[in-house]
């Protein structure tokens, strides 16, 4: 009897060995099987226990999502992803099927309508707000391989009337903008953004309940792990946006560890605006995909000594970029400062925190321009210096500021009446 146990126990182990073997040869061919509906090692099918509290914000599995991508889109529709600004500055987005011929232009795009209630956008009791096309762009998060693409439309939001409703910025910034076509304004947008875990409070790269070791100085424009924090998402985004069709121009990363900085444009006008807010939008996808927190707040972390996020905007007219131009720019940085507390005052919501006069900024209370000069209002490119011409750079606006107001303000201002010369900061230089 002992030497029958003995002999059953071996076999019931040799029976496990080549169950193991099997069962590993098995997840291993279906690591490299293709898409679809075939064999798969599914963690979905591997879970054990209670589902995660995180449900809903964790990540799906990859290859259930992949199953669902691998379906071909009927040749004649597209699927058209309508997005806008809410009441909070925020995008907010939903998707239609329409006819793929529909999609080769903006006119051509029907108008639709959403909840404004939800968005406080508009009363319980007239609560249908409508959605009008603007500007349409690829979709990189649907892309497809038929020749056919769904798109992204940027819209803005009207009452049912025609009237533009309060929160709608872009038809604001239009009117500044309206038979000034000649003056081919061109912006170009540095929008800085910081990257958090999702407990919404520890940025990436920062102790959980703590500060780093180091102060800022290795983070800018670093390279390492133990200095940049989030390149893939800044790099995904980057891709994605260009993918778009947005002028993304490019990345780099920023001061304090977990912030990161792109560049949209040069821009026309309006398309500013438009470029920026998709930009926007397609960041927050981004990050969704790799479940990272993302907020534009101007100062995120106020104890300790951290840069603000601010989105620098570069201004240039027709006549900037010719010879004489710098005399040109000079006169526009004098009406800004004439107009300073207008520009402050919808530059972004939490601004006074960032602008201190410390940390690569003026005072929000004082106006000044410089040449090469980082704690100025407004600098001048020391190319635009020596070659006479070019561009200005105002340092005001903060990260969450409205790009269609930005932009539509500086337009009104520097196209208004002529204003009072200003000392430079760097009165030698200048």
């Amino acid at each position: 009897p002992a030497l029958g146990i003995k002999i059953s126990s071996r076999k019931i182990n040799i029976m496990k060995f080549a169950a193991t073997v099997l069962a590993l040869a098995f997840s291993s061919a279906a690591a490299f099987s293709h898409a679809g509906f075939g064999v798969r090692n599914s963690a979905s099918l591997q879970m054990a226990g209670l589902l995660s509290d995180q449900t809903g914000q964790s990540s799906l599995d990859p290859a259930v999502i992949d199953r669902y991508n691998s379906l071909a889109y009927p040749s004649d529709k597209i699927l058209a992803e309508y997005v806008w600004v809410d009441a909070v500055g925020n995008t907010r987005s939903k998707t239609r099927t329409l006819p793929a011929a529909k999609g080769k232009a903006v006119d051509s795009l029907p108008r639709w309508n959403f909840d404004g209630s939800s968005t406080d956008q508009a009363p319980g009791d007239d609560s249908e707000v409508i959605l009008y096309p603007q500007r349409i762009f690829r979709d990189p998060f649907r892309p497809r391989s038929d020749g056919v693409d769904n798109i992204l439309v940027m819209c803005d939001c009207y009452t049912p009337a025609g009237q533009p409703i309060e929160t709608n910025n872009r038809a604001k910034a239009m009117k500044a903008f309206e038979g000034k076509e000649d003056e081919e304004i061109w912006f170009g947008c540095e929008q800085e953004f910081t990257l958090f875990n999702l407990d919404t409070k520890t940025p990436l790269g920062w102790p959980e309940g703590g500060m780093p070791i180091r102060p800022q100085g290795p983070y800018y424009c670093s390279v390492g792990p133990e200095n940049n924090f989030g390149r893939a998402i800044t790099d995904s985004l980057y891709r994605a946006c260009l993918y778009a069709g947005i002028e993304i121009s490019g990345v780099n990363g920023e001061v304090m560890p977990g912030q990161q900085e792109y560049q949209i444009g040069p821009c026309v006008g309006i398309d500013a605006g438009d470029q920026v807010t998709m930009s926007r939008y397609i960041l927050q996808r981004v990050c969704e995909d790799f479940q990272v927190y993302c907020t534009l707040h101007p100062k995120p972390i106020t104890e300790g000594d951290w840069n603000g996020a601010g989105m620098h905007t570069n201004v240039s007219t027709k006549d900037m970029r010719e010879e004489g131009g710098l005399e040109v720019i000079k006169k526009a940085i004098y009406k800004l400062g004439a107009n300073h507390d207008e520009h402050i005052a919808i530059y972004g919501e939490g601004n006074e925190l960032r602008l201190t006069g410390k940390f690569e900024t003026a005072s929000i209370n004082d106006f000044s321009f410089g040449v090469a000069n980082r704690g100025a209002s407004v600098r001048i490119g020391r190319d635009t210096e020596s070659e006479g011409k070019g561009y200005f750079e105002d340092r005001r606006p903060s990260s969450n500021c409205d790009p269609y107001l930005v932009t539509g303000k500086i337009m009104e201002t520097i196209m208004g009446p002529d204003a009072p010369e200003i000392a430079p900061l760097d009165r030698l230089e200048a």
